[in-house]
């Protein structure tokens, strides 16, 4: 299994984060389904003031590149579900010009 941390920010307001994590407490099933179906088997999304991680466990053969953008083309209410969730997101600075979800560097595991 191949593991991937990300981050994104969410805007600083604090009523587009209530709604972001009310969102994410009943996330689209079609969603989580589609995700699944492209090699995802645990994702973990966490939040500290703006910032949110990421943590993605997949299974060996999934491409990032490849296979995180093919979700959005399993069911149209997952291409919703992405256009919907970043009316609250802000890319970071570090991310590179072609990432939404900035990928980061492992630095360490256990």
């Amino acid at each position: 299994m191949k593991h991937y941390g990300l981050t994104l920010n969410l805007k600083d307001d604090p009523s587009v984060i209530e709604q972001y994590k009310a969102y994410h407490r009943d996330a689209w099933p079609e969603v989580l389904d589609a995700l699944k179906s492209v090699g995802i088997t645990k994702m973990n999304i966490y939040l500290i003031g703006c910032r949110l991680f990421m943590a993605m466990e997949t299974i060996d053969t999934f491409d990032i590149e490849r296979d995180f953008p093919r979700y959005l083309e399993v069911d149209p209410k997952c291409k919703a579900w992405d256009e919907l969730m970043r009316t609250f997101q802000e890319r970071v600075v570090e991310a590179q010009p072609d990432e939404w979800w900035a990928r980061m560097e492992t630095v360490f595991e256990l």
